[in-house]
């Protein structure tokens, strides 16, 4: 494991940020992954020059998620909180977020990569929320997801938990790109169309776009977030789903 969660360098002269989820191969985003990735936007997006943000991960995985030992009842207000904060991070960002996706993207690594503007995908990638088969549910996919894919293709995908191929996200709107190589993907659309820009014409071209979004990504969170914290997990099933992953045996429902 890498001393630091994440890789980050200006490239492009000074025009691209690049971000590397390097804890491979899971890439965790657990508090430290979440630290990291806000502490690099905060520093970096003021910057006038920028033009884009490039995230992408080590190893064979985007994310196997969030840590599921975080869930749980102690750390979970803390770790939600954060991790909301990161994603209104990647909402209201003021340049576009190329997102880089191999292998699997589940649950809290989706989310992150949901938060951005543009996912390119390799041929097999997976995509998913699996809270679901925990008892617990997604936060900030169930806000981000409706305004991605629409309605009812983000309630197959919440309601389920199943995980889908890059294809099928790509045909139902959640993929921009599928690729053999996602991270050259990204930055060949970099180079062709985001590069040349005005950078300060291009922040206003994604306030416009993302303006409204932003708003409503925002005060659902925020309300979405009570209901886990407040209801959610309250249940005895929540706790249960969470425990039974942690501890690799069969979860026992009581439905309450």
């Amino acid at each position: 494991m890498s001393e630091q969660p994440l890789k980050v360098s200006l490239e492009r002269d000074g025009r691209l940020l690049r971000l590397t989820l390097a804890r491979p191969k899971a890439n965790i985003i657990d508090a430290a992954m979440i630290a990291a990735l806000q502490g690099a936007l905060a520093e970096h997006l003021p910057h006038a020059g920028l033009r884009g943000v490039l995230l992408s991960a080590e190893g064979p995985h985007f994310s196997f998620g969030a840590s599921v030992e975080e869930h749980l009842p102690g750390s979970c207000a803390a770790m939600l909180q954060q991790l909301h904060a990161l994603i209104l991070q990647l909402v209201e960002s003021p340049v576009p977020v190329l997102v880089a996706v191999r292998g699997q993207c589940l649950g809290g690594g989706l989310e992150v990569a949901a938060a951005g503007h543009l996912i390119f995908a390799a041929p097999g990638a997976m995509l998913g929320q699996p809270e679901v088969k925990l008892a617990v549910f997604a936060p900030a996919a169930s806000c981000l997801l409706p305004e991605r894919i629409g309605q009812a293709q983000a309630e197959d995908l919440l309601f389920s938990g199943r995980s889908i191929s890059a294809e099928e996200a790509f045909r139902i709107g959640l993929v921009t790109t599928v690729a053999d190589d996602p991270d050259q993907a990204a930055l060949d659309y970099f180079d062709q169309y985001l590069a040349p820009l005005s950078a300060s014409t291009l922040r206003f071209a994604v306030q416009a776009a993302r303006g409204e979004l932003m708003q409503r990504v925002k005060a659902k969170l925020a309300r979405v977030e009570k209901l886990y914290l407040d209801e959610l997990m309250s249940t005895h099933d929540a706790v249960e789903g969470l425990t039974s992953f942690i501890a690799k045996r069969p979860a026992v429902w009581l439905d309450r």
